[in-house]
């Protein structure tokens, strides 16, 4: 009897104890802190931990990077444009401590300095030199989000571009004007080639004049390279003819040929 009574207590103590007990489990992505009575006293690693519920609390925090994206914002360039631009970012947790201790939520305080961030660059900038230099405008937040989100216990990794939006009519005018100008660069190529191929001319030209010879010259080149031309050729008098190995002396008739000498 004493024993069942001594065994009874036991599991009854037990239950109470494992009542007042908490489990939590941290994965290798995760960190964890615990707070005792509300005082930070430390970080955990992976594993599980027991904790008294009654004065004890563990957060769990997620290591890996999360995306996070500040929607369309419509603000007015320098000049006076609607722009609409959105962006994304991604960030991770490096210091957890400091990330409760610096804001009452870190990735809302993020949010808003990005926020704030993309509209200053984008109202400090014309419609024209924002549109050129659209490349640089995610580098440059980039590099003014990082010291705020180290602040914030965070790294902030990548900052980028989605969408930049101009008004419908502003948009077919600036359609128009890359049209122009290119047209305007086609027109340029046209007119170079032009001046190439008439100064070419001038050069021919200057050149039968000095030896009007060539102008026939060219006339046969062009002819031969005609399929099924032939071309008949007077041959001066006078002017020794080739044929069969033997030649004509001027002074014998058209219809004599010399046949060679007897040995």
């Amino acid at each position: 009897m004493p024993y069942l009574m001594a065994a009874l207590v036991a599991v009854l103590v037990g239950i109470a104890v494992r009542s007042r007990l908490g489990v939590v489990t941290i994965h290798d992505y995760e960190r964890g802190l615990r707070f005792v009575r509300g005082a930070a006293r430390g970080e955990l690693g992976t594993g599980r931990h027991w904790y008294l519920r009654h004065s004890t609390s563990i957060r769990t925090f997620d290591l890996r990077p999360t995306q996070l994206t500040v929607n369309g914002q419509e603000v007015l360039s320098k000049d006076g444009v609607a722009v609409k631009v959105s962006l994304s970012a991604s960030y991770r947790v490096a210091a957890p401590l400091t990330a409760v201790l610096s804001a009452a939520d870190y990735t809302a305080a993020l949010y808003a300095e990005l926020q704030q961030a993309l509209r200053a660059a984008v109202s400090s900038s014309d419609i024209e030199a924002l549109l050129a230099n659209r490349a640089d405008l995610a580098p440059g937040m980039l590099a003014h989000g990082q010291p705020v989100a180290e602040r914030l216990g965070l790294v902030l990794e990548q900052v980028a571009i989605r969408d930049l939006t101009l008004p419908g009519e502003l948009k077919k005018l600036f359609t128009q004007v890359v049209k122009a100008r290119q047209d305007g660069l086609a027109a340029l190529e046209r007119a170079r080639g032009e001046t190439a191929a008439l100064r070419n001319l001038a050069n021919a030209a200057g050149m039968v004049e000095r030896n009007p010879r060539l102008l026939e010259l060219r006339a046969l080149q062009v002819a031969s390279q005609q399929p099924g031309t032939t071309l008949v050729l007077g041959v001066p008098g006078g002017v020794p003819f080739a044929g069969r190995g033997h030649a004509r002396a001027p002074s014998e008739s058209p219809g004599t040929v010399d046949s060679g000498s007897e040995a």
